[in-house]
């Protein structure tokens, strides 16, 4: 994949651009100078002029991890490098490059088409190919780090483009290197490692009781039962705006857990890889009342307390101003701290 390609150097730029349609929260926002970004060599003259006028800058994908307030000052960077291909095939594995600009559940439905399984799990999550790793996004079981070759980024501090292996991205839960140094790498293109070797994995509850009369489901079989899921379960943001998870399910070390299962039998819970047990953060919402509540224009999902949703002329502090309510709640009666999955722009 070449995104330089019949590309000029010039990106398009708008001033006051409205961004309501580019964050699935909906909020009415607006960037004070945007640049569409559809080719990595494009980066580098932007990033020279926005440093020599020192002005404040973000790269914005496809807003679904993000809060955004009436105004973005500066210079907002639209990612929409686009393109796929195949760059490599052996006998365990095969390569994919993909534009940081690319919609991410598109991709993994272009995978299934092309033979390819192995991101089924991960199926009708928002946002782009290039937010992916930041996040190292994860669903059922699955996390992208996992088939995640290196990844291709503009590193605005040393003003060139380097290229990150696996190791170097430093993946952890819902953490990467990139998310570590916040507003340095500007993310253009990911290398994906698919493996051969294809193995369902359906462990997780959810999708447990979907295969529990079928042993052996086929990738799209989980491809099409993750999307059941996720649509029953989380509110279209076109319909009512939302960014998903809004927080992170907090990990605890094991003698915290037996403490809080002792005091509550029903406690939700899954071992982690290090140990530790992972707590369900929607389940603790939804102890403390929250499902379906509201406060003002906004709200926690009636089927899914882990949402906030605008219900309509909703705003950023309205948002934030709620999720404090909801931390401060769960922290008197769990003694469990909540993290904001959105990045607050």
């Amino acid at each position: 994949m070449n995104s330089d390609q019949n590309t000029s150097a010039s990106p398009k730029s708008s001033l006051n651009l409205s961004l309501q349609d580019r964050n699935t929260f909906g909020f009415d926002a607006s960037a004070e100078l945007a640049y569409d970004i559809t080719a990595a060599n494009q980066i580098p003259a932007v990033i020279e002029q926005i440093t020599q006028k020192k002005l404040p800058w973000r790269v914005l994908g496809g807003g679904s991890n993000v809060i955004l307030p009436k105004v973005l000052p500066g210079v907002t960077l639209l990612m929409n490098i686009v393109g796929q291909e195949i760059i490599a095939s052996n006998a365990d594995s095969t390569l994919i490059a993909v534009g940081g600009g690319v919609n991410w559940h598109d991709f993994v439905a272009w995978t299934l088409d092309k033979d390819l399984p192995g991101l089924e799990n991960l199926a009708l999550i928002p946002g782009t190919v290039g937010a992916a790793p930041i996040q190292n996004i994860g669903a059922y079981g699955v996390e992208i780090g996992e088939y995640i070759d290196s990844v291709e980024a503009f590193d605005s501090k040393s003003h060139v483009f380097v290229t990150l292996t696996k190791d170097a991205c430093q993946f952890a839960y819902r953490d990467s290197y990139f998310k570590k140094n916040p507003h340095r790498y500007i993310v253009t293109k990911v290398v994906f490692k698919i493996p051969k070797q294809w193995q369902a994995r359906i462990h997780y509850a959810d999708l447990a009781k979907q295969f529990f009369r079928q042993s052996s489901p086929s990738p799209e079989d989980i491809f099409l039962a993750v999307c059941k899921i996720r649509t029953h379960k989380l509110p279209d943001p076109k319909v009512i705006g939302n960014a998903g998870s809004f927080f992170q399910n907090p990990i605890v070390p094991g003698k915290q857990y037996d403490t809080l299962l002792q005091k509550h039998p029903g406690l939700v819970s899954y071992p982690d890889a290090t140990g530790k047990r992972k707590l369900a953060a929607g389940w603790l919402i939804d102890q403390c009342g929250f499902k379906g509540q509201r406060m003002g224009n906004v709200g926690v999902y009636e089927k899914q307390a882990l949402v906030l949703v605008n219900h309509g002329n909703g705003t950023a502090q309205d948002i934030l101003r709620f999720a404090k309510c909801i931390q401060d709640k769960v922290q008197k009666e769990f003694g469990v701290s909540l993290d904001i999955e959105p990045n607050i722009l």
